[in-house]
């Protein structure tokens, strides 16, 4: 066979493959967004306040200004505002106390309760916003959350860190046999993310995950590397988490750039298939 001819049936017969492996695929879950208002809550609930050490966000419950559906597009938007905490008391040391006033809003959305899935793929397109601080999010834990984390196991399908602006960020975390905190990942240099929408997305099944960003798969976790731990962590159901955090001193973050705010994080879809 000539070579141009072998090529030829090589590259339709790689075509015919992935044809064929995505054709096995059914979507069990999906969010277009196309309807207009607070995201679909048969789908989507709400964490709510100061939900993370050393993060400056409050995150509001069903508030349009931080979490809305437009024009086929899920919004959630980090605000630079006085915002008064509900659960403020005077002279309490509790974080979530102590603070009267909140200096940025946010919102976190999250399928706990509603849905959550073992293996799949899944697929989120989305568009994440620039500048200092930002620091936009799509991951997963653990259905079991109540014992504590790290012991229910995340899954960071995507991370990203306004400071570090050419970088995607795929990062598993687990307990080990001690109950400490034990995470592997990676994090390439992929371009720009902020400029446009991208798809992020997890092949995971019951002896690895695999991460994308759109076609370059660029991190696989195989449960035989964890150190001395149980992989059966991954091997049960997880929910699904969507939020935008803002930076601080304190946190991953870092320093918050207000001249970058507000902050808006655009998800197109989400897809979820087996």
């Amino acid at each position: 066979m000539k070579p141009v001819i072998l090529l030829t049936a090589l590259f339709w017969l790689s075509l015919s493959c992935q044809a064929q492996t995505t054709s096995k695929r059914r979507l069990i879950f999906d969010d277009e967004f196309n309807y207009n208002g607070l995201p679909d809550s048969t789908k989507w609930g709400y964490e709510k306040g100061f939900v993370r050490d050393g993060e400056p966000q409050y995150y509001t419950d069903k508030t349009l200004k931080n979490c809305r559906v437009e024009n086929g597009m899920l919004v959630i938007e980090g605000i630079k505002e006085q915002y008064p905490n509900p659960k403020y008391k005077a002279g309490s040391s509790n974080r979530e106390e102590k603070q009267e006033f909140a200096p940025y809003t946010s919102a976190s959305i999250n399928t706990n309760g509603k849905y959550s899935w073992k293996y799949g793929r899944i697929e989120v397109r989305a568009k994440v916003p620039g500048g200092n601080g930002s620091w936009p999010a799509i991951w997963m834990l653990g259905d079991d959350h109540k014992h504590g984390w790290p012991l229910c196991g995340e899954i960071d399908i995507m991370e990203y860190l306004g400071r570090d602006s050419t970088r995607a960020h795929a990062t598993v975390h687990y307990a080990d046999s001690l109950g400490k905190h034990q995470q592997q990942g990676n994090a390439p240099v992929v371009g720009k993310p902020a400029d446009d929408f991208h798809i992020y997305a997890v092949e995971w099944n019951d002896k690895s995950m695999t991460f994308y960003y759109d076609d370059l798969k660029y991190y696989t976790f195989e449960y035989k590397n964890m150190k001395d731990a149980d992989a059966n962590v991954f091997r049960k159901k997880f929910y699904l988490l969507l939020n935008l955090a803002l930076g601080s001193k304190d946190d991953w973050g870092g320093p918050q750039d207000d001249a970058a705010l507000p902050a808006k994080y655009y998800i197109d879809y989400v897809r979820i298939y087996q």
